[in-house]
Parts: C-alpha cells; structure tokens; sequence
C-alpha cells in the first residue's frame, strides 16, 4: 500500500483490471547462482522483453532480471493505449531536436511502432486483447484543429503514416461525442491489455531460449577483469558483456545518475463497468484509442468485455478515492452525455517516466552498457519497438550511434527531487493553458 494524500490506495497491481483480465504469466523464478549469457537485461516490461525476444530470435544468449514480476512497472499499468506518434513532438521537431537524418530515422521508427507491436502479436500468437482498430486524436479547440491540418497530419501523411484529417462531423460519428472540433486518425494504432502483452513477450522470449528471472532486483553492476560485465542480485550473479538498463521510470540507484534524468509521474487509471450494446453503437462505435490534444488529456479506450478505460490526475491528494472517482466520471459525462451515471469497479495506478524536453534519451553509460529512457507517455509502442533496435546493439550487429533514437550524454536534471515534488503542480498549469486556448 501506498500513502496518497489522506487516502490509502493499494500500489498492488492486482488491483488493475489489467491483473483480473490477463492470461497467468509464465513460469519463473528467482536467479540463483551464477549465470553466463551474451547480454544481461534489467527490467522486465516491455523495452526489456522485447530486446530479450529479438536476441533470443537471433541465436544470441541473454537473460532479464526483473524486481517484482513481469511488467509489474509501467508496462503493466497504463491505459493500453499503442500510439505511433510521441506526444509532444511531430516529424519536423525530431529534425530539428536530432538532425536531418537521425530525426528522419527516429520518426521512421516512431511511424512503424504501433505496427511493431500488432506484429509481435501476431506472430507470437499473445493472447493480449488486442485491436488493431486505430488511433483518433480530437482537437478541443478550433487552433488545435489548425494545427493537426498543418503541421502533423501533414508530416505524418509525407512520411507514409496511414493517417486520416477529420472534420467536425467525422470526429463525431466516430466518436459519438459533440464535445470536438475535429480530429486526426492513425489507423495502425489501437489497443491492448498492456499486461498481458508483457507476460506473452516474457513467454516468446523464454520459448526462443531468453532466460527470465523475477523477484531479482540488480543491486550492482560492476565490471569485469576480462572486460565484461558483473550484475548482483541479492541470490545470484550474471556475467554478460554486454548489458542493457531497461528500468525507465522506475529506476533506481542502480547506475548513478539516471533515475535523476526523468521525473516519475504519478498516473492513475480506472475502469467502468461494461457497457451496455446500446450505449457501444453509439459511443466509439469503431472501437478506436481516443486521446485528445489538451494538456490535461482526456483519453478513453474500450476493454475485450466493453469497458471504457480512462484515467486523470488530480492536483490535491485528500480523499482522493471519492474525488479521483467522481472528477472522471464528470468528465467522461462531459464527453459522451448518453453515458448517464458513471460507476467504477477497478483503480489503479503507476509512475510514467517524464523527460524535460519530452524526447526519449539513449545513452552508452559505459562500454558495453546502453540505456534508453523516457517513454513520455507512449511507452506501448516505442518501448517495444526499441526492443529490436537494442537487440542489434547488443547482439553486435550494429553500433550503438547508428540506431534509431541518436546516443547523447547522461543528462541528470538539477534539483530532481525539487522537479518530483513539484511535477503535480503542473497540472494546474495545463489547466490553464487549456481553458485559454482557442
């Protein structure tokens, strides 16, 4: 359990419909002893499977320490939601942030991310709720609308995305809802059960020979006489050359400096009840991921069994439960009025890693030691799709600067336990900057 405010709201991710939806996970235990392998990987979500899964394809020996269980992190707690864009950053700010052709590269992978993981789903057969039925992001204001006509839906469309401009009767009819004044969809992109779809890679990648060890969490990292790499667990040792830090917004002190380089941000998600077939043909009737352009996103997405997922932070934590429960189905109602009263059967929550500027980071913390962090809210897709790029790092098939997302320095963010206690108080400030848009 975990102290919120004057409320106690259980950490625990069996409280997730997530938990209660998923197949079990597949066996695993605890490393003991030592162990040999090519590629040592820390974190056991979706950027560490998936890197996991891509060695194992590929012949090359590794093994995934996680802490808790698979995906007991972020992968396993947001909305679901596999977004192929980043949220703050369109094709032309990737140029400008990376250079013309790393920025191209890295919105190249960005473009096929939703699709990276539909096929990883396919062709591993994972039993993860997965829809394919695209992505819809509905602008609230008239300048937000301009905005997609311009400048992302454009550059989405030149980079070959399957990306469609909604007016205002389009958004509706897709949506069920009056409150947007148009939209953009991605139709690669869609939803899953991001638990789920965990535990299946964690099950392809021991099926491809990958080695996977719970309730281990690293403890050290110290290399090698021979060049290699040591990682300790409190019961067991691996030895890899290579090793690859897959711990984003729930790491730790295990590498110096590198929790300090994004801020975990608290989110919260909840699911209704099932929706009834009425309110279903009226209500996203295409099943599509929804979520807006406003800073305080608004964001829903249905279950296998028809609930909507959606979620909100909230500025003050007292009595949270009652008022987090109550500020979401206020604003679910404002979307969609047909719902009537909104009730809630599961709440639950996790951390999302934040970076300053909104941009993932890849760094080489030392030779033969690669991280990359910062999902900013659109880990489904980028996280796996980073998977196969840091297996052909890893595996030695390509050199660390010549993946998609550029290498950069360790950029720790001053005064980060000040920006931690502050980073909820930003929502008051996207609540204004919302309200004053037009």
């Amino acid at each position: 359990m975990a102290s919120l405010g004057s409320t106690m709201i259980s950490t625990d991710l069996s409280a997730s419909f997530w938990a209660a939806a998923a197949p079990p996970p597949p066996p695993t235990g605890r490393l003991e002893g030592g162990k040999d392998v090519d590629v040592a990987i820390v974190g056991g979500g979706f950027s560490g499977l998936s890197t996991a899964l891509h060695l194992a394809e590929s012949g090359v020996a590794c093994a995934v320490v996680e802490a808790d269980e698979i995906g007991s992190g972020a992968s396993g707690r947001n909305n679901g939601q596999v977004i192929p864009t980043m949220s703050r950053a369109d094709p032309s700010a990737m140029v400008a942030k990376f250079g013309q052709e790393r920025g191209q590269r890295f919105a190249g992978l960005v473009r096929d991310s939703a699709e990276t993981v539909f096929d990883l789903v396919r062709r591993h057969d994972i039993d993860c709720a997965a829809e394919q039925s695209g992505w819809i992001q509905p602008a609230h204001t008239p300048g937000r609308v301009a905005k997609i006509a311009e400048r992302r839906f454009k550059e989405w469309q030149a980079l070959g995305a399957p990306v469609e401009l909604l007016d205002r009767q389009q958004t509706e009819s897709l949506l069920g809802s009056d409150a947007y004044c148009g939209a953009w969809l991605n139709r690669s992109g869609g939803h899953i059960n991001p638990l789920a779809f965990a535990r299946g890679l964690a099950r392809a990648a021991i099926g491809k020979g990958a080695a996977v060890f719970t309730r281990s969490p690293a403890r050290s990292i110290a290399r090698l006489p021979d060049g290699g790499w040591q990682v300790r667990t409190p019961a067991g040792v691996l030895r890899a050359g290579r090793v690859v830090l897959a711990t984003n917004a729930y790491s730790d002190d295990l590498w110096p400096g590198l929790k300090r380089e994004v801020v975990p941000v608290f989110s919260f998600q909840m699911a209704t009840q099932p929706l009834s077939d009425n309110l279903r043909k009226s209500l996203l009737p295409g099943r599509q991921a929804m979520s807006d352009t406003r800073s305080d996103l608004h964001f829903c997405r249905y279950t296998h069994d028809h609930r909507l997922v959606t979620g909100a932070p909230l500025l003050w934590r007292g009595d949270l439960d009652r008022r987090l429960r109550a500020h979401v189905a206020a604003r679910l109602q404002g979307l969609f009025p047909q719902l009537g009263a909104v009730t809630f059967d599961h709440l639950w929550c996790g951390y999302v890693g934040m970076t300053a500027d909104y941009f993932p980071r890849l760094h080489e913390l030392a030779p033969g030691v690669a991280t990359w962090i910062g999902c900013n809210g659109r880990g489904v897709a980028l996280a796996t799709a980073m998977g196969p790029e840091l297996a052909r790092w890893a595996g030695g098939h390509a050199r660390l600067d010549e993946l998609a997302l550029p290498v950069t320095p360790l950029q720790p963010i001053p005064a980060h336990a000040l920006a931690r206690r502050l980073a909820r108080f930003m929502l008051w400030m996207y609540r204004r900057r919302d309200a004053r848009e037009v």
